[in-house]
């Protein structure tokens, strides 16, 4: 049976191996050095781009056949031959991205641009 004592002396020798170190202090705001913001990647692409009302800012060209990968926003309309349900406009960490919702018989299909190329499509 252990008393009272005996499990003192084990917490003394406990703490006892425990050493404590001192803190260094935070630095002075004199010595901070703000981290300037991140420039946002600027947008490489060229051709016209949905607006968010899913309207061509200018012509589609009609260069793209087929709904693939790296077609340009427009194009995906003209291909289509009717508006988009929805689109989504903002800008991520690659630049302008967009996403394009159209409804079809029992189904949806949301495209994912990237700097007015098709990225990826969802169905």
């Amino acid at each position: 049976m252990r008393t009272l004592a005996g499990a003192g002396l084990i917490a003394a020798a406990l703490l006892g191996a425990c050493t404590v170190t001192e803190r260094t202090p935070p630095p002075a705001p004199s010595e901070i050095v703000p981290i300037p913001p991140r420039a946002p990647a600027a947008a490489t692409f060229t051709g016209p781009v949905l607006a968010p009302d899913g309207s061509c800012t200018g012509p589609a060209p009609a260069s793209a056949a087929a709904i693939e990968p790296g077609i340009g926003e427009c194009d995906l309309v003209r291909l289509k031959g009717r508006p988009p349900v929805d689109v989504l406009v903002g800008e991520g960490r690659a630049g302008r991205e967009v996403q394009v919702l159209y409804t079809e018989p029992g189904a949806k299909e949301l495209y994912f641009f990237v700097n007015n190329k098709l990225d990826r499509v969802v169905k």
